[in-house]
C-alpha cells in the first residue's frame, strides 16, 4: 500500500509503540490522527509530526466511536488503522487467599480486546467505501497482541486472555475482510521498553534482557514501528500473528 497522503489512524499515541509508529507512518507521508488518553502528550507527539490529537479513552466505545468520526473528518476514511491501545498489570488470581476482582479482569478485557474490536469494525466499514489501489487493496488493520497471549506468566492470566482474544480475531477477520480488499494482521511484541512492560514488570534487571536469545536488551518502539511500516507495504501480510520478539520463550 502507498502511504502517500492516505489517511492513517494509530491508537495508543501518545507514548511507546504507538508513538513512534505514527513518526514513522508521518515520515512516509500518511495524514495521521493520533488517539491517546493521555492527552498532554499525545498533543506533543501530534506537534512533532503535525498531525492530528484526538485524546479519547478507549474504553469507552462511544467516545471512541466518536474519535473516530473525527478523524475521518479531518483527514479523509482511513486506509491504514494500526491499535497500540494496551494495558497490563499483573495480578494473581487469589492473592492471600483472596480472590482477583472481577472488575480488574473485566477493565483489561475492555481496553486490550474489546476496544480493538470496536476500532477494527468501525476502520473495516470507511475501508469497505474507499477505492482500491494497486491489487484491489482499500485498507489494512494492523492490532497489537503480545506475546503473553502464549506464554502468559503467573499474575498474566487477565492480560493473557485479553491478549489471547486479538490474537484469535485475526484470521477469521482476515477471512472476512478479506473480499472487501482489507487485510487484517497482529503483531505480538516480547520485551519492549514501554510503560506497559514497566508496570507489569517491576523487578526489572539485565537477567530478564539476557534471556531473550538474540538481542539481548528491551526491544525498541522503533523496531516495533518499522514491522508495522513493512506489513502496510507487503500485500501479502494477511491473517496472521507475527511475533516480535528475538526469539524470547520465558
Amino acid at each position: 500500500m502507498d502511504l502517500w497522503q492516505s489517511a492513517a489512524v494509530v491508537t495508543g499515541a501518545a507514548s511507546g509503540l504507538g508513538a513512534e509508529t505514527a513518526r514513522f507512518l508521518a515520515e512516509a507521508g500518511a495524514k495521521v490522527s493520533l488517539i491517546d488518553i493521555d492527552a498532554i502528550r499525545l498533543e506533543g507527539v501530534a506537534r512533532e509530526i503535525d498531525g492530528l490529537a484526538i485524546p479519547c479513552d478507549m474504553s469507552d466505545s462511544d467516545a471512541a466511536e466518536a474519535a473516530f468520526k473525527q478523524a475521518r473528518e479531518a483527514n479523509g476514511a482511513a486506509r491504514v488503522l494500526v491499535h497500540c491501545v494496551g494495558r497490563g498489570h499483573s495480578q494473581k488470581i487469589l492473592t492471600d487467599g483472596e480472590p482477583m476482582s472481577l472488575d480488574s479482569f473485566r477493565q483489561l478485557v475492555e481496553v486490550n480486546l474489546m476496544s480493538t474490536f470496536n476500532m477494527m469494525r468501525l476502520a473495516a466499514a470507511d475501508m469497505a467505501r474507499l477505492d482500491t489501489q494497486a491489487q484491489g487493496e482499500r485498507g489494512v488493520i494492523i492490532s497489537t497482541a503480545s506475546v503473553a497471549a502464549y506464554e502468559g506468566q503467573s499474575g498474566d492470566t487477565a492480560y493473557s486472555a485479553s491478549k489471547g482474544g486479538v490474537v484469535s480475531m485475526i484470521l477469521p477477520a482476515a477471512r472476512e475482510l478479506g473480499p472487501l480488499g482489507i487485510r487484517v494482521v497482529g503483531i505480538a511484541p516480547g520485551l519492549f521498553g514501554t510503560p506497559t512492560l514497566f508496570k507489569m514488570e517491576r523487578n526489572l534487571d539485565s537477567r530478564l534482557a539476557r534471556s531473550i536469545p538474540f538481542p539481548h536488551r528491551f526491544g525498541d518502539p522503533s523496531e516495533f514501528a518499522m514491522l508495522v511500516k513493512h506489513v502496510i507495504k507487503n500485500v501479502m501480510i494477511n491473517g496472521t500473528v507475527l511475533r516480535l520478539d528475538g526469539g524470547f520463550h520465558h
